[in-house]
């Protein structure tokens, strides 16, 4: 993919519809989002400055920057404004914006470090040398040195200074003076005025040979300090890797059948892959598009996609995801969908929407950083005026040591840095988060709502018995039912389809009735097929007595009847999932209330609740009724997390607090969630609430290290008892130390 041009003329190329399907996608009829990545971010300054200075541009309807990973959201009307006059006015600023691409990340990461070990290495070395020359001075008893040697010290000092000054503390000049030029105070601002006039005062004294000279100190202090910011951008490039991982995991290549069955394969890029092309996947290469088996059988390894360690099993006819790595025999595989169609590809598009918005303490901690840079400046000219009166000698020093040792920077990174590192943790749990406040909200919630089919139960019920009346058939009645049922996405009415061979009757005007049924007509009667009471409304007749001893005792049962009566029954078998009842008892043992909200009988939701030791269950419930029942618990104070899987849910997901959908749920489940539970576990769900809360903890810890370490510093600073090249050091160490305890995070996952 192409690269930002350094020629601001080129940058109209970044409007042709060719160069941006990759990177951006339409919105609306008229409104674009393109996913870039920015180069040139050092601190969270920089984050709010492209963010404000992007979204004044006209025609810019949102941007959204995540500092960990330096990627970017941006939004306009294309009616108003075109990509290239955005990606502009960031160059304007002195930023550079690439589309982006995993590779390019990757890239730039590289770029980043190189540079970073360079200017680390220059004020490392300027540092010795400087010091070498520093320590005789120290040293010396008065009148053992003579002025010239001195002197001469003084100008060796000066010397080696320079190179940390024009190329390793370089960033923080450029940073200090493009937000001057836009009349902002960033991080750079302090850092750049303490160096600066450190510097230039340490030249005077030499240049007049009379005064104090701190070339030692300086360099110490821009040696400390990039440390420091080398120390958290390796941690943090780390955590970013762990996110970025999923949209590293297709491979470059594929070997696709020539003409299968024949053997001829040719090798080709998995970019020019389409739905019906047959390849080989080897033991040990990774799935190249989503797909199904046709010839072959294997274990598959699914870990980075559901966060299950154990192989699944894989055979002619399973349905395999792209990748996923084969890790058994070869398999051969017919393409069903690729490139942004695919799994892998919604995946990742949910993890760029989670990543772009960020949670109300992230904004908070920005807003507090910002003003606290301006509250800063102004302390220290106090401080320094005042040290003037009192000390001129150590003014300049105690001016310097104030405006660096509580720079902002752990505190904007306290939250973000958690929250990238907390992200790839549940990913490789199977717990994938596609909204910026989800893992907050999961570690605050106090109640957990259920759906039961399909979420706390398999949801691939089984037709166990049919019941025929009035001279029909139990297959005439099973072929009815299942053309009654033809476009539901209900698993009931999947397993009634699923029981029928041949043809099916023909019916028409068929209408779906969320929550109840569905209805058709057939040879001009009304035909419908759902629950008792939506298919008795029509008639009015009893139920039998064996189908009542079915509810009685829990079972799910399914109706279909004209106005004339009822016309079948059918009875249904749907076992709880597998780790359900661990998954409830370990949620319980965090303190939360668990439910069952169900539309199904309220007996067969009562008995599934039993089983799974649940104590509250709601049966028959309606949509309405559904999004009533949450309002409730949220008018008493309740924090709820709605976990569903199918179209009934969507309402009730989209009214939670949090809402996880199910995996194998439906597109639309998925899309009104902010979680979504990959690998269908119920366990890794609560391991999921675990590491949400701790995420939390972490979030509180790093925020109360930040004041508690600008509390203190900065009090020490003013009275004198801290020099500049501490103040470098303990500026560092508390960025240092917030992105540290993050990475703790990583600990808690696969």
């Amino acid at each position: 993919m192409k690269a930002l041009p350094q020629a601001l003329q080129e940058l109209g190329l970044f409007d042709l519809t060719e160069v941006q399907q990759n990177f951006v996608r339409p919105i609306g009829e008229h409104e674009r989002e393109a996913a870039l990545i920015l180069e040139g971010i050092t601190c969270a300054a920089c984050v709010w400055l492209n963010e404000s200075h992007i979204s004044r541009q006209p025609g810019v309807t949102a941007v959204d920057i995540n500092y960990a990973t330096r990627r970017a959201r941006v939004r306009w009307d294309e009616r108003k404004t075109k990509l290239s006059h955005i990606l502009e006015a960031i160059a304007a600023i002195g930023y550079r914006a690439h589309p982006y691409d995993t590779a390019k990340s990757e890239e730039l990461a590289n770029k980043e470090r190189r540079a970073a070990t360079w200017r680390l290495f220059v004020a490392g070395f300027g540092m010795m040398q400087v010091m070498m020359y520093a320590v005789p001075v120290y040293l010396a008893e008065e009148g053992t040195m003579t002025p010239d040697i001195e002197q001469l010290m003084r100008w060796a000092s000066l010397i080696l200074t320079l190179p940390v000054m024009l190329y390793s503390a370089m960033p923080f000049f450029t940073g200090a003076w493009r937000d001057v030029k836009l009349r902002r105070v960033g991080m750079d601002v302090p850092v750049a005025l303490g160096i600066g006039s450190a510097f230039i005062a340490s030249c005077w004294a030499t240049f007049v040979a009379g005064g104090e000279v701190y070339f030692d100190s300086v360099t110490m202090f821009v040696f400390f300090l990039l440390t420091g910011r080398y120390l958290e951008m390796m941690a943090r490039q780390k955590a970013t890797r762990g996110v970025e991982a999923i949209s590293k995991a297709l491979p470059a290549f594929a070997e696709r059948y020539l003409g299968y069955p024949d053997s001829a394969t040719e090798r080709v890029a998995v970019a020019l892959l389409a739905p019906g092309d047959v390849v080989r996947v080897k033991p040990g290469e990774t799935i190249p598009a989503d797909g199904r088996v046709v010839e072959g059988e294997s274990n598959v390894d699914e870990s980075l996609l559901t966060g299950e360690s154990r192989p699944v099993p894989k055979s002619e006819g399973s349905d395999v995801t792209g990748g996923c790595v084969n890790i058994g025999s070869p398999l051969i595989l017919s393409v069903e969908k690729v490139g942004e169609a695919t799994r892998l590809a919604a995946i990742r598009r949910l993890m760029e929407r989670a990543a772009a918005e960020k949670p109300r303490v992230v904004v908070m901690a920005d807003r507090i950083a910002a003003r606290f840079v301006a509250a800063l400046l102004g302390l220290a000219l106090v401080t320094g005026l005042v040290w003037w009166t009192v000390d001129p000698a150590r003014a300049l020093w105690v001016f310097v040591a104030v405006l660096v040792v509580s720079c902002p920077c752990a505190l904007s990174l306290a939250t973000p840095a958690v929250l990238t590192v907390a992200t790839g943790s549940l990913a490789r749990l199977g717990v994938l988060i596609t909204r910026g406040h989800a893992i907050e909200t999961l570690a605050r919630a106090t109640e957990f709502v259920f759906d039961k089919t399909g979420t706390l139960t398999e949801g691939r019920p089984l037709l166990v018995e049919t019941l025929a009346l009035r001279e029909m058939t139990a297959e005439e009645a099973l072929r009815l039912a299942a053309a009654l049922e033809q476009g539901s996405e209900h698993s009931l009415g999947r397993a009634l389809r699923e029981a029928t061979s041949g043809p099916l009757p023909e019916v028409g005007s068929i209408r779906a009735f969320t929550g109840h049924g569905m209805e058709a007509v057939r040879d001009g009667r009304v035909l419908r097929i759902g629950t008792a009471e939506f298919v008795g409304s029509q008639h009015g007749e009893a139920v039998p007595r064996a189908v009542a001893a079915w509810a009685e005792a829990g079972e799910t049962v399914v109706a279909l009847g004209d106005s004339a009566g009822w016309l079948a029954w059918f009875r249904f078998a749907d076992k709880p999932r597998a780790g359900a009842a661990e998954a409830v008892a370990q949620l319980r043992e965090f303190g939360l209330r668990v439910s069952v909200l169900s539309g199904d009988a309220a007996a067969t939701v009562a008995r599934t609740a039993a089983v799974l030791g649940i104590e509250t269950s709601v049966g028959g419930a309606t949509p309405e009724a559904k999004h009533a029942y949450l309002h409730r618990l949220q008018d008493e104070g309740a924090v709820v997390a709605m976990v569903g899987d199918g179209v009934n849910d969507a309402p009730v997901l989209a009214q939670a607090h949090v809402s996880v959908a199910m995996g194998g749920g439906t597109d639309l489940a998925r899309s009104q969630s902010d979680v979504v539970l990959l690998g269908d576990d119920l366990r890794r769900l609560a391991a999921g609430v675990s590491l949400a809360k701790r995420t939390v903890r972490i979030i509180r810890q790093n925020l109360a290290w930040a004041f508690a370490y600008n509390l203190t510093a900065i009090p020490l600073a003013m009275a004198g008892w801290v020099t500049p090249w501490m103040a470098g050091i303990g500026m560092s160490a508390s960025s240092l130390l917030v992105v540290l305890n993050a990475l703790r995070l990583q600990k808690d996952a696969p």
